[in-house]
């Protein structure tokens, strides 16, 4: 198997340098960690029978990529459902040719099956539509899991900032859930978007406006940590040292209250040294230690 690429100094430079001012350019920092980190995932291992843009419903953008393990498996697989950010404006599913597959292609090579999901944006499809595109996936990977190889029972969800806002939402409000519940075994929220608020220290708050509307009680409605009960599923929350500003203090936010409610703290990570984006671009690069930490959430699911 080849090794994984290890991350460069002058990209470690770079991460360095762009963390302490990271919201006052957030798209500009994105765009140039996105470019830096495709650069070296060329080079990284891509072991999976890739399928993609399989719809899961009528819109363009209601489609998935199905990355699947090479070789036979002794049992059916568990599944990693990733969900990509982009502010709910804008963000692809292949922002480049390496991300975000890259954090299926990670999983892919640990037996697991990978699926990337797409979903409509805002301002054409507003609140709720991205929870209910999650909802229609999670529905097809359920359907499919037969002649996917899939353990229906293993099916695990991972969203990353408004992905992680859409995949949360799904997996705590039970409005969204068909009949016989969520279907999920976990989630997995990576500098996710879980309270959604338009202050004046949130430099997407336009962006965000443009999913919720500018309704406070739209925003409470759509925030998935006001959705958190003592029945919430095992979940794990990672965030950077250097996020989008808010980012962070909503997801321990999230933290505190699967805390306060379930009376124990859930797995929580804190990625020295990464920033929003990093955080994801990373995955299938010799530093595995986010990755490590949700294949051993995966096992024990808490």
């Amino acid at each position: 198997m080849p090794n994984p690429p290890a991350i460069p100094p002058s990209l470690r430079q770079a991460m360095a340098e762009l963390g302490p001012r990271w919201g006052t350019s957030v798209q500009a920092h994105v765009r140039q960690m996105v470019l830096g980190f495709s650069e070296v995932l060329r080079d990284a291992p891509k072991l999976a029978t890739v399928t993609r843009d399989i719809p899961y419903g009528g819109d363009p953008r209601q489609c998935l990529d199905v990355f699947q393990p090479l070789g036979p498996a002794a049992a059916r697989r568990p599944v990693l459902m990733f969900v990509h950010g982009g502010a709910f404006v804008e963000g692809e599913k292949d922002r480049t040719a390496e991300i975000y597959s890259n954090v299926l292609w990670y999983f892919a090579r640990h037996g697991i099956i990978g699926v990337n999901v797409e979903f409509r944006l805002a301002p054409a499809h507003p609140y709720p539509s991205g929870t209910q595109d999650i909802a229609a996936a999670v529905a097809w990977v359920r359907a499919h899991a037969d002649e996917l190889g899939a353990d229906p029972g293993r099916i695990f969800l991972m969203g990353h900032s408004a992905g992680g806002t859409h995949a949360a939402h799904y997996a705590y409000d039970a409005r969204f859930h068909p009949l016989e519940g969520h279907g999920l075994a976990g989630l997995v929220v990576v500098s996710g978007r879980v309270r959604a608020e338009n202050s004046a220290e949130n430099p997407n708050a336009s962006r965000v406006e443009a999913y919720y509307g500018t309704s406070p009680a739209t925003m409470e409605d759509g925030s998935p940590v006001n959705h958190v009960t003592a029945q919430a599923l095992p979940t794990m929350i990672a965030v950077a040292e250097y996020e989008n500003p808010l980012i962070d203090v909503h997801c321990v936010e999230l933290l505190a209250a699967l805390t306060r409610v379930r009376r124990r703290a859930p797995r929580f990570v804190w990625m020295a040294g990464h920033n929003h984006t990093s955080i994801v671009a990373h995955f299938n690069t010799a530093e595995d230690d986010l990755g490590r930490q949700i294949l051993a959430f995966m096992e024990r699911p808490s």
